[in-house]
């Protein structure tokens, strides 16, 4: 089936029982498995069932099939945020003294956890520039890779087989935070990566009502990933969230098709104005990774970032003038958003680093809605006058 209609229907299927459309939200901790030997075998893992919402939920498990099917994945695991998926990988997959590589830059939250929390459990963390500074001096001993095929915030295309390549040739697992392109507009399963993750909070989501976090792959890589997700760490999704994810979904390639649409007439508009120094949006053909990026995709999502000449005080008073645009954090709403990652999202990284990702301290990140694009470019037209 094509992406709309897996977005529809995969997973879902009326109610056995009282033949309802919609799957119910099991607003239940805890299942009845009626006999002791039942009760055995499920807690074995001999028999499918379950027992306790902590470790699976019918709600969730639907929208777990609805996330393997987009996926292309042999299993998905939702959990409570896409650091959870993060953290629910790491500590799944990796033991201490091994070494983890990634590619600068991530999201801010993900560069503090590998750089902070993964080196006080033993495990080692290089940073590496891009996939060519990988390919040269990757660590023979490396055990996980891991990247955002195209980087927050500042909208930098990584070769996804160029990583992989890499990654086979020291016998590492590959980790692709694909949270701004979706499996609507891109699947990295499908090029060899071995994990794919989201933050579900945004695009799969796409309504700002939740916080959510998924991971997909092979099973026998989820297997450990969803003990430590669920049982150890204790970061399940609740059930009524999986619901609400599940709704999202279903609109999950119309949205796309409207944020992708309205981004690039935004960027085309900010990348020919005075006052705004550089254009980051990889649908432009003057971005350094549009070949790339445009060999494997149709479209190019919502994302952009621009600079306003490296000035703080600049790009305060733009977004302090911002009137359609909310200035919030988060991205891949229905409406559009606007933030400062430099005292934001990334403010958690080192001022080196940051200099060194390109943050600077003129860069505002846009999540473009789906409202009018030329609503949405009248607004960031008046807004840049005070700039």
């Amino acid at each position: 089936m094509k992406p709309r209609t897996l977005s529809v229907h995969a997973g879902q299927h009326p109610d056995p029982q009282t033949g309802a459309l919609t799957t119910p939200v099991y607003q239940s901790s805890t299942f009845s498995y009626f006999t002791a030997e039942q009760g055995r075998q499920r807690f074995a893992g001999e028999t499918p069932g379950f027992f306790y919402s902590r470790m699976g939920n019918p709600t969730t498990h639907t929208l777990e099939a609805k996330l393997a099917a987009l996926e292309g994945a042999e299993d998905a695991l939702a959990v409570a945020s896409g650091m959870a998926a993060l953290s629910s990988v790491a500590y799944g997959l990796l033991s201490h003294g091994d070494e983890v590589a990634f590619i600068d830059p991530l999201y801010g939250g993900s560069d503090a956890f590998l750089q902070n929390t993964l080196p006080r459990a033993g495990m080692h963390v290089t940073r590496y520039r891009d996939e060519h500074d990988l390919a040269q001096n990757i660590k023979p001993n490396t055990r996980l890779i891991i990247f955002e095929p195209l980087t927050n915030p500042t909208l930098t295309v990584i070769d996804t087989d160029a990583v992989v390549a890499v990654a086979r040739r020291v016998g590492a697992l590959t980790l692709a935070d694909n949270t701004f392109l979706t499996p609507y507009l891109f699947r990295p399963l499908e090029r060899g990566v071995d994990l794919v993750m989201h933050s579900a909070t945004k695009y799969l989501s796409g309504h700002g009502d939740l916080i959510a976090g998924v991971v997909a792959g092979r099973r026998e890589l989820l297997t450990p990933i969803r003990t430590i997700g669920l049982k150890h760490l204790g970061a399940p999704l609740g059930p009524q969230e999986a619901y609400l994810l599940l709704r999202g979904i279903k609109t999950l390639p119309l949205r796309m098709d409207a944020h992708s649409e309205a981004a690039l007439a935004v960027a085309e508009y900010l990348s020919a104005h005075p006052k705004v120094t550089r254009t980051y949006y990889p649908g432009l053909s003057s971005h350094p990774g549009h070949a790339t990026l445009a060999a494997q995709v149709a479209q190019f999502s919502g994302v952009m970032a621009i600079d306003i000449g490296g000035d703080a005080g600049a790009a305060a008073r733009f977004l302090d003038h911002l009137q359609l645009f909310v200035q919030a954090v988060s991205l891949g709403d229905v409406e559009s958003l606007a933030c400062h990652p430099a005292t934001t999202t990334h403010a958690a990284m080192k001022a080196e680093h940051r200099a060194g990702a390109g943050v600077t301290d003129g860069l505002v990140r846009l999540s473009i809605g789906i409202e009018d694009a030329d609503d949405l470019i009248a607004d960031l037209a008046q807004a840049l006058e005070y700039v």
